[in-house]
């Protein structure tokens, strides 16, 4: 009994109360080194202290780049170390970013914030029960994981799981079936469990994060106006600025239209609050734009904005990680092949605002097929040549032909020649050996082996494989991802009549073949998909049209450098043209 009137058990804290007390910010992990101040960013103390809510069992974060979701999520963790051991599973999209996280984010946290030093043992020493992606701490433990790895993902159960990025994730982890659901199957013992998505969104209609925030109360975060006092939460239709100049912009109030310079802006979020539009449902649900960043001005978005709208793809770039708003594409349509026959233009040489020319080759049965590319800045394309090479790629004869065109020099407008710089190969068909033996001998000239990848939303391109005898290298190549980049850039060809030409020796089966896919929503397992599916028999030109999308990101060409060299190219021919005259000239007389 008198023990008990000295030792009292520690006041029941909530996530920011704690990171204000004893959460301190790494110097090679924050670029505001020092003590945690939660009202720096004030729209994260009601995310952050959701979780520390007995009433709320998952928190929902959808969000743009640039709002500190990073640094909650450590306070998170923090916070469970310190004052309320547990088991935890923070899960990234794959194994490389989880031990990224562990390295460059937690270790600093753990080393530099008081409270937390000597919780977790040193990794180097014996026996510590701390690798980089397990770490144990007096009452509980914190396991790192990848989305893309079956086997983290089967392990012992967890009360906290914290998912990150959770549009980045594949469809499946192997065989066993949507990593969040797997995730979130190893809290279902607890009856306190903790749950916490996170991600900027994606493609409207199948982002995981969209479809979670969707099932929340769906919380905005409203500010009054510095003038009025109107509560109203920050959207970019509501970011004006004069003529093309990003250092006009300003927030206009939706009440009195007031205008809102930077430090108003940011004066009026620290008084901000959180408001639900539905039903709280044991789901808290947090949407946030890069308008509400203390890190971000306004001149910047715009400038970002500026910048991206003229390309499809920066432009969903800007809507997610800036907007944090899904990208809303027309899924189903299909692109009609008459549309693009009509735009052909003429053009015999390589167009003069062309830069490098790229290669992409379709394998078949009894045929090669290809396309010789033409690029510019901003990615702008003209095509060259399409060709038909007839015969079995088990043949010689028929790679020998190939070599007759990869390796010929093409007319440039300026007067100059050009050779292709990188050719990509289709490796996926019966004629893999083939593929290699050839790709293998002239990597040197820059000719690669390519496969599609099977993973969902893969990148473009990923670092190459040597994974095969002939030791030949492959790189995997997300076609659906290419495909959508095309897709949306030969929608935008029709209206601005920019990024993709043809000259005038494209036929109608080249169109027909371009155009033969249209992209559709599946559910699989449960999750909505983006899946390709064909309209007409032939789709080989947008096939090679990827291989050869694939072959520019694989050479990332310098094209201010490129346009430096063709410059020099030409002046250097039009001196040796004028010194070849001027001897025969001579010779003449």
């Amino acid at each position: 009994m008198i023990w008990s009137k000295f030792v009292k058990p520690p006041k029941k804290m909530t996530v920011s109360e704690w990171a204000d007390r004893y959460r301190v910010l790494s110097p090679e992990a924050s670029s505001e080194p020092g003590k945690w101040d939660t009202s720096r960013a004030e729209y994260q103390r009601g995310i952050m202290d959701a979780f520390s809510d007995p009433k709320v069992y998952q928190v929902v974060w959808m969000s743009s780049a640039q709002v500190g979701k990073t640094e909650a999520l450590l306070n998170i963790i923090g916070y469970f170390i310190h004052q309320d051991p547990s088991p935890m599973l923070l899960l990234q999209p794959t194994l490389e970013m989880a031990q990224t996280f562990s390295k460059d984010r937690l270790a600093p946290m753990l080393r530099d914030t008081p409270v937390l030093k000597g919780k977790v043992k040193d990794a180097k020493s014996r026996n510590s029960g701390n690798t980089i992606l397990h770490k144990t701490f007096p009452g509980g433990h914190i396991t790192m994981a990848g989305a893309n790895s079956p086997s983290s993902l089967a392990s012992r159960p967890v009360r906290v799981a914290l998912l990150d990025e959770v549009d980045r994730y594949p469809l499946s982890a192997g065989s066993e079936g949507d990593p969040v659901n797997l995730a979130i199957k190893r809290t279902t013992t607890f009856w306190n469990r903790k749950i916490m998505l996170t991600s900027t969104p994606t493609i409207k209609g199948i982002s995981r994060i969209e479809k979670a925030y969707e099932e929340s109360d769906k919380r905005r975060f409203y500010v009054p106006c510095p003038f009025c006092g109107k509560k109203q939460y920050l959207k970019w239709s509501n970011v004006v600025w004069e003529d093309n100049n990003p250092k006009t912009a300003k927030y206009v109030c939706e009440e009195c239209g007031s205008l809102w310079n930077d430090a108003q802006r940011w004066n009026a979020i620290k008084n901000g609050e959180w408001i639900a539009e539905d039903e709280f449902n044991g789901i808290a649900g947090f949407w946030l734009n890069e308008i509400y960043s203390p890190w971000v001005k306004l001149a910047d978005m715009v400038t970002n904005f500026l910048n991206s709208k003229d390309d499809p793809e920066m432009l969903k770039t800007f809507v997610n990680t800036s907007l944090g708003e899904t990208w809303e594409d027309v899924g189903g349509e299909e692109l009609e092949w008459e549309k693009f026959y009509s735009l052909k233009e003429e053009y015999k040489k390589i167009p003069a605002r062309a830069l490098v020319l790229t290669c992409g080759v379709d394998v078949q049965d009894d045929r090669l097929e290809g396309e010789i590319r033409a690029w510019g800045e901003r990615e702008e394309s003209w095509g060259i040549k399409r060709f038909v090479i007839y015969g079995s790629p088990a043949l010689d004869e028929t790679w020998e032909k190939l070599d007759d065109i990869i390796f010929a020099q093409y007319e440039h407008e300026l007067g100059i020649k050009m050779k292709i710089a990188l050719t990509c190969i289709d490796s996926g068909g019966h004629f893999t050996d083939e593929v290699y033996r050839y790709t293998k001998a002239r990597e040197f000239r820059g000719v690669f082996a390519i496969k599609g990848s099977s993973t969902y939303a893969a990148p473009i391109i990923t670092r190459p494989s040597t994974n095969n005898k002939y030791k030949a290298k492959v790189f995997l190549i997300g076609t659906d991802t290419a495909k959508e980049l095309i897709f949306a850039r030969l929608k935008f060809t029709l209206e601005e009549k920019i990024y993709y030409h043809w000259n005038d020796e494209y036929d109608e089966e080249y169109f027909k073949q371009l155009t033969a896919e249209k992209p559709i929503t599946k559910f699989e397992k449960g999750v909505k998909k983006r899946e390709w599916v064909k309209v007409r028999k032939r789709n080989e030109a947008l096939d090679y049209n990827v291989y050869a999308l694939a072959a520019l990101r694989i050479l990332n060409p310098n094209f201010d450098a490129l346009k430096k060299h063709l410059f020099e190219k030409k002046e250097k021919k039009k001196k040796t043209e004028k010194k070849l005259k001027g001897w025969a000239y001579g010779w003449k007389n």
